[in-house]
Order: C-alpha cells, then sequence, then structure tokens
C-alpha cells in the first residue's frame, strides 16, 4: 500500500502538468484504462491463469459494479474536479475517504466498531487523527521550514507551473462537490471488492476485467462529451507519458496490489494509507517542483503516519484477538467430537 501512494503521487504530478499542456481530463481517464487493459494481460497469463476460479454471472455482475465505481465514477469525477479546482483542496477532499470507508464497512457489516475494545478504540481514532492531520497538511502552512533546495528540481515542470500560473478556469462549486462524490465512488469500490474477492480470488483477472469495461465506459464518456480526434492525440511527450505511466502504474498495478490487500486485509485497512498521499505528493513537490515545506507540512505529515500507525495496531489486535477466537472454538468442536463418538459406539 506504501508503492501504491508513492505510484499515485507520481500520477498527480505528472496528470496535472498534462492538463496544463491542454490534454482533457476525460480522455486522460479514458487512456488510463486502454493501457491498464493491456498491462495486466501478462499477469493474468502468467500468474492466474491455470488457477483461475470459475467467473460466475454474479463475479461478472459484481466486476461491472467495481468498473462503475472504482474506475469510471471515482476517476472521472476526480480529474473533472481537479480541473475545476485546484490541487490543494483535491488532496484535501479527497481525504475523507478513510471516514466514508469505515462509515460503508461498518454498514455492510465488514467492519466491527467495537468501541468497548482497544482494538476498536484504536480504529476510530486512529482514524479521526489521519484525517485531522491530512486537513492540517492541506490549509495550514505557517512558516517556511529551511531545508534548503533540492538538487535533482525538474525544469521542464517548473517552466510549465510558470507558463499556466495565470491561465485557467475553476469552478469553486462544482470541484469541491465532484472531488467528494470522487472518494465515496473510491469507497463503494473498497466495499464491493472485498465482498467479491471472498468468493473470487484472483485479484489480477478481476482488474483486467474491471479495467477492460472501464475502458469502455470511460471512452464513452470521453467521446460523448467532446467529438474533437485531435484531442486523442499522443505526440506531446507529456500526454503519452502520462497516459502510460497512468495506465499501467496507477491502474494496473496498483488495482491488482489494492484488490490484493484488500483480500488480506480488508476495505479499512486499505483505505487508512491515503492520507499517506500527501506526505509522498509533499517531498516529491520539494524534491521535483521545488515547492517549499512549510511547519503545517511538518505537523500534518506526522499526524498522518502517527495516526496510520494506531489504526495499523488496531486492525493488527484485532485480527489476532479473531484468530485467538477461531482456535477456541476449534479446541472446543475437537472436545465435543469423541464425546459424541463414544455415545454412538456405546
Amino acid at each position: 500500500m506504501v508503492l501504491v501512494q508513492v505510484g499515485y503521487a507520481g500520477m498527480n504530478i505528472t496528470s496535472k502538468l498534462a492538463m496544463e499542456s491542454g490534454m482533457k481530463p476525460l480522455v486522460l481517464v479514458a487512456y488510463r484504462q486502454i493501457f491498464a487493459t493491456f498491462a495486466i494481460l501478462p499477469f493474468v497469463y502468467f500468474l492466474e491463469w491455470k488457477t483461475l476460479p470459475r467467473v460466475t454471472m454474479p463475479v461478472l455482475f459484481q466486476i461491472f459494479l467495481c468498473s462503475l465505481t472504482g474506475a469510471t465514477g471515482n476517476q472521472v469525477l476526480y480529474f473533472v474536479g481537479l480541473e475545476n479546482s485546484t490541487p490543494t483542496i483535491a488532496c484535501a477532499l479527497s481525504n475523507i475517504l478513510p471516514a466514508v470507508t469505515f462509515i460503508l464497512a461498518t454498514i455492510f457489516r465488514q467492519e466491527a466498531v467495537g468501541l468497548s475494545k482497544a482494538s476498536g478504540q484504536a480504529k476510530v481514532v486512529g482514524t479521526i487523527i489521519c484525517v485531522g492531520g491530512a486537513m492540517i497538511l492541506s490549509f495550514y502552512h505557517g512558516h517556511v521550514v529551511d531545508i534548503g533546495e533540492s538538487r535533482i528540481q525538474w525544469d521542464y515542470a517548473q517552466k510549465m507551473g510558470e507558463q499556466n500560473s495565470s491561465s485557467g478556469s475553476s469552478n469553486f462549486f462544482l470541484g469541491p462537490f465532484l472531488l467528494m462524490g470522487s472518494s465515496v465512488s473510491w469507497a463503494a469500490w473498497f466495499i464491493i471488492q472485498a465482498r467479491m474477492s471472498e468468493k473470487f480470488e484472483a485479484p489480477y483477472t478481476s482488474t483486467l476485467l474491471m479495467c477492460f469495461m472501464g475502458s469502455l465506459e470511460c471512452g464513452l464518456i470521453a467521446v460523448c462529451a467532446d467529438h474533437n480526434v485531435s484531442e486523442w492525440s499522443l505526440r506531446s511527450t507529456i500526454r503519452l507519458v502520462t497516459a502510460l505511466y497512468a495506465g499501467i502504474v496507477a491502474s494496473g498495478l496498483g488495482f491488482s496490489l489494492i484488490s490484493w490487500s484488500i483480500q488480506k486485509k480488508g476495505a479499512l485497512y486499505v483505505s487508512v494509507f491515503s492520507p499517506l498521499l500527501l506526505v509522498v505528493v509533499a517531498i516529491m513537490s520539494w524534491a521535483l517542483l521545488g515547492e517549499k515545506i512549510y511547519v503545517g507540512s511538518v505537523v500534518g505529515s506526522v499526524l498522518v503516519v502517527g495516526g496510520l500507525y494506531v489504526v495499523l495496531w488496531g486492525k493488527d489486535k484485532e485480527m489476532k484477538q479473531t484468530m485467538v477466537e477461531k482456535e477456541v472454538m476449534k479446541e472446543d468442536m475437537e472436545l465435543q467430537m469423541p464425546a459424541s463418538n463414544s455415545n454412538g459406539l456405546s
């Protein structure tokens, strides 16, 4: 999950540059799903083809719901919202994801709150700390932290930012609304994916089918929104690199790792890592784009990491307690079985 957030941080930076160069967000989302579909094919063939579970109609329907929520809904709403807002607001509002996922997971009984136990209290408190830290990192600056300048700054990105600093239009009502809808759609995907992975343990295959369906859905939306063929051109280097990176790393690799993690640890575990994206973006923005580090960034980052640790501790403790309870139940059943057998023999 840490690798996923690092990958998403790179996608945010390259996507921002591509849209500043004139690339339409809906076209970017469509290309992302198309490239992801081809990128995941080798993994399906070499890792899951021989052990692939049966793909039934209920499984296909769940994958279709995953494509609507995780691929199409989440990404279309996010990138269009980003176009009508600012990166700061986009990052801040995306961090309602752990809270929304926790609520949905509780409603659908995938997570037990368990406030009477230390593990349940840790999950609630850690989630609040994570979201709070993300909000501080986004909205509070404070004084500049003097850590010097990075020696690996990306000159192309700085020139692009200077050229587009005064251009672009924003809708500060529509943008935040779409960004919040993106987080709700993303959380819904977590819940559906967690339910599906219980019966269909093939994360690469489910990702392949989801991205294929998503490419059809996003492509149709992009064509309906803009009929200009020139908008689909990938002659620009930054557009081609962004589309390939978003498809291969963010969708192909990212969705597969997230699906696998949900299968192992659950939806809440995965969603809590999302605020870590702000920390990674802050570091990469300083290193590559020459942005300054503020006191708010440091305080927010510490809270995000601290809250993440608290949630993971609570989740680990809960899983250990569940394993102990299962072992006790197993031992009780084994003790009861000889007694029933002896009664039958007598």
